[in-house]
């Protein structure tokens, strides 16, 4: 979300009141910052259980580093924590891997039950609509190209904010949006 001067001002403030160890600036924050961050891991994760992990790890990690934050714009900076919270739990993510032959206790005497994966016609019908399959498009892009589209599409963060967020430059940006862009409509064009 694009901020407005105003909202900034108002962060700016509520930061510098933080720094002067007022709690209640601190919670201010959180109110108007948590259900976006939120929002943008649970986005990048697909998973509620991380994204709220991921969302009360930025908090904490605002708070222990808001004496040091020395920046014109607080959304950036937060954006920036989450996101690479964010990325960094999907680099240790590893599928579980288990051996059907493996016993599931110790005396073996439960049997290792493996779920059913064909789909009933509801749900064979819900997983062709259209926002569906963009959103599978977007979860297989590469990393690099999942976060610049989630945080420029559904985030609805400039151009300058996602530099500022990702620390790289703005032409970077760009050039990953395009891309993005051309790899979703490549995906995408049986289901349009």
């Amino acid at each position: 979300m694009v901020h407005s001067p105003e909202q900034d001002a108002i962060d700016l403030r509520l930061v510098e009141r933080c720094q002067r160890g007022h709690a209640d600036a601190f919670r201010e924050l959180v109110d108007r910052y948590q259900t976006r961050i939120f929002n943008m891991a649970y986005r990048m994760l697909h998973d509620r259980e991380e994204a709220e992990d991921i969302t009360q790890e930025a908090f904490l990690n605002v708070f222990r580093a808001i004496d040091s934050f020395k920046g014109d714009r607080f959304s950036p900076w937060i954006y920036k924590i989450a996101s690479n919270l964010c990325l960094d739990r999907l680099r240790r993510r590893r599928l579980p891997t288990v051996s059907l032959d493996a016993p599931v206790n110790a005396d073996m005497d439960v049997a290792r039950e493996i779920a059913d994966s064909t789909s009933l016609p509801e749900e064979e019908a819900l997983s062709e609509a259209l926002g569906v399959d963009i959103q599978r498009a977007i979860d297989s892009l590469p990393e690099r190209y999942r976060v610049v589209t989630v945080l420029r599409h559904i985030e609805d963060l400039s151009y300058e904010e996602i530099a500022e967020v990702l620390g790289i430059p703005l032409g970077t940006v760009k050039t990953r949006l395009f891309r993005a862009r051309e790899m979703l409509r490549a995906r995408l064009s049986d289901s349009l």
